[in-house]
């Protein structure tokens, strides 16, 4: 199988909002998806349908990615599944509203296990593979909330998680740029939820998110897909090391 496909990329995250979209971008014939999910396999197989019906060869698997060796073994499962590993998509978290001290301790090393930690597993156990690639490249999803800081919309965990993925893909950028791999961060603003995503937002703040950006509106899914297409696409293979915002402007105040 392996061996008809032009690349095989591994989408964390990817049964609703950003990963979803972009394994849709994604999706065409000459690529093989493995698709990840935590717990919601349902709607993960509806979005490799959807893939498939554009010519992609999918898998997908469940893993909680909080849990010490996970992110490993999703690189090993593409492997297994594909015979190669070209590219991830490092997309799957959680936001948490709240302030310091109103959440337990336990809750900031989830948060730094299932995004940070994630993403060191993988590119440590991908970088072989990845430099085998032509085309080798890991584009990790940050957040807004690493870099924008207000009292009034303030998510410490989730920020505290965000950075520490944009320090280690940027130390994973300098290592690996000897072998051509590429890594770089995408830093979206506030981004519209599926209708049966979960929100740390209520409807009011979505409304005073969408007043506060700039560009007068929240992005779609499908905005901060297409950076990332772009950044594992033939035209950025001298793009490395950066956090991207696509953030309507949300960074400019």
């Amino acid at each position: 199988m392996g061996a008809a496909l032009e690349r095989v990329v591994l989408v964390t995250g990817a049964a609703s909002g950003i990963g979803a979209a972009c394994a849709r971008r994604l999706a065409a014939p000459g690529t093989g998806l493995l698709l990840h999910t935590r717990a919601r396999a349902g709607e993960l197989d509806a979005v490799a349908a959807q893939c498939a019906a554009r010519g992609a060869q999918c898998r997908t698997v469940a893993a909680d990615l909080a849990v010490a060796g996970a992110g490993g073994a999703l690189v090993e499962r593409a492997r297994a599944e594909f015979g190669r590993l070209d590219q991830i998509v490092s997309n799957a978290g959680f936001a948490k509203r709240a302030g310091i001290g109103e959440v337990p301790r336990a809750e900031l090393d989830r948060a730094l296990a299932a995004m940070a930690g994630a993403l060191y597993e993988m590119i440590g156990a991908a970088s072989e593979a990845l430099a085998a690639s032509p085309r080798g490249a890991v584009v990790a999803v940050s957040s807004f909330v690493a870099q924008r800081f207000r009292a009034d919309a303030n998510f410490p965990t989730t920020a505290a998680a965000k950075a520490a993925v944009e320090a280690i893909a940027k130390a994973a950028a300098a290592e690996l740029a000897p072998r051509r791999v590429t890594v770089n961060c995408v830093a979206p603003g506030y981004t519209r939820k599926d209708a049966t995503g979960h929100s740390a937002l209520g409807a009011a703040a979505w409304e005073k998110a969408a007043a506060d950006t700039p560009l007068g509106r929240i992005a779609d899914p499908d905005d901060v897909a297409a950076m990332v297409e772009f950044l594992l696409g033939p035209h950025a293979r001298h793009v490395t090391g950066q956090v991207i915002r696509v953030d309507g402007g949300l960074s400019l105040g």
